[in-house]
C-alpha cells in the first residue's frame, strides 16, 4: 500500500479572522476570556491596610514604638473593646476603635475638631441674614468644612467647638450625655454680696420654660462695685445662664464660657483657634461614649 505523502503545510498557532473590510476580528474565545472575571476580582474588595498596633500608637503621640510596646504590655490598650496584651497585633486604623487608658484615639486623619474663642458680637452661625459677623471667618482657616457644636449668643464670648465629626457633634449637644459647661459671669453689684445667691443657683430657679439649676456655683471676686461668679451646668437651653441671673434681678455685663467637658479655653485669645490635642480629644470622646 502506498504511503501518504506528508503535507508541508503547518497550521498557524493563532487564527486571525478578518471582516469584509480587512479588519481583524477577535475570536469568540478571546472575547469570553476578556469578559471572564479574574481570580483577584472575583475574590471581592481588597484587604484593608493593617498596621502594627505599636506603630499606630507611636503615630498618635504615645512615644517610641518601644514605649508603646510597654503600654500594650501593661494592659492599657483596647481594640474594639478588647484589651490587647500581645505584641505585633495588626489593626485597621480606619475601621477599628482604639482606646488607651479609657480614652478614644481619633485615628481618622480626615476628622478635625477645633477650639475657638468666639469674640463678642459674632453670630454662632455660618451665615447671618442681617450681615453681622459670623463663624465663616474662623472656619475658612481650615481645609475641611467645619460646623459649630452648639451656640453662644451674640453678646457671649468664649469656648466654642468646631468640627466635621458629625457623631461627636451630635453627642455633645444631646442632653442625655450631660456634658458640663463652665461660665464666668460678671455683673454690677454695689454693697455686700447677696447672701444665698450661690445656694439659690445650685438649688434651682424657675424660668418660663421650666426649672434650671447650676451643678456648681462659686464667687470669684467682689470689690463692692461688681462681682464675678463662676457657674457650671450641663443644660444647653437658649441664654440659660443670663436668664438664671435675671431671675434674681441681676443683669450680666459679661459672660464667657471657659470649659466644655475636659476642653479648657485657657489662654486662647478672642478670635483665635487651636486644634484639640490627642489627649483632650480622646477624653472628650470617651465622655460621650465614643
Amino acid at each position: 500500500m502506498a504511503r501518504r505523502r506528508r503535507s508541508a503545510f503547518t497550521p498557524p498557532r493563532t487564527v486571525r479572522l478578518r471582516d469584509d473590510q480587512g479588519r481583524t476580528v477577535r475570536s469568540g474565545a478571546a472575547q469570553e476570556a476578556d469578559a471572564a472575571p479574574s481570580a483577584d476580582a472575583s475574590s471581592g474588595a481588597e484587604e484593608p491596610a493593617r498596621e502594627r498596633l505599636q506603630k499606630v500608637l507611636a503615630r498618635a503621640g504615645f512615644g517610641s514604638r518601644r514605649a508603646c510596646e510597654t503600654i500594650i504590655g501593661q494592659g492599657r490598650v483596647s481594640v474594639d473593646g478588647e484589651t490587647v496584651l500581645e505584641q505585633g497585633v495588626r489593626i485597621d486604623p480606619s475601621r477599628q476603635v482604639v482606646h488607651v487608658d479609657g480614652r478614644r484615639l481619633q485615628l481618622d486623619d480626615s476628622r478635625r475638631t477645633v477650639a475657638l474663642n468666639k469674640p463678642r458680637h459674632v453670630v454662632s452661625a455660618m451665615h447671618d441674614p442681617e450681615g453681622r459677623r459670623d463663624l465663616t471667618e474662623f472656619t475658612e482657616r481650615f481645609p475641611e468644612r467645619l460646623y459649630h457644636v452648639g451656640r453662644l449668643d451674640y453678646e457671649t464670648e468664649g469656648l466654642l467647638l468646631l468640627t466635621n465629626d458629625g457623631e461627636l457633634a451630635h453627642r455633645l449637644t444631646h442632653p442625655s450625655f450631660d456634658v458640663e459647661k463652665t461660665y464666668v459671669c460678671r455683673f454690677d453689684l454695689t454693697g455686700a454680696f447677696p447672701r444665698g445667691l450661690l445656694k439659690t443657683l445650685r438649688e434651682g430657679v424657675e424660668l418660663e420654660d421650666g426649672p434650671a439649676r447650676a451643678d456648681r456655683a462659686r464667687l470669684i471676686a467682689h470689690d463692692g462695685r461688681e462681682a464675678v461668679v463662676e457657674v457650671t451646668l450641663h443644660e444647653g437651653r437658649n441664654r440659660i445662664v443670663r436668664r438664671m441671673f435675671a431671675s434674681q434681678g441681676l443683669e450680666l455685663t459679661a459672660l464667657v464660657r471657659t470649659r466644655i467637658g475636659p476642653v479648657l479655653l485657657g489662654e486662647l485669645a478672642p478670635g483665635e483657634t487651636r486644634e484639640l490635642a490627642a489627649g483632650e480629644l480622646g477624653t472628650l470622646m470617651a465622655e460621650v461614649g465614643l
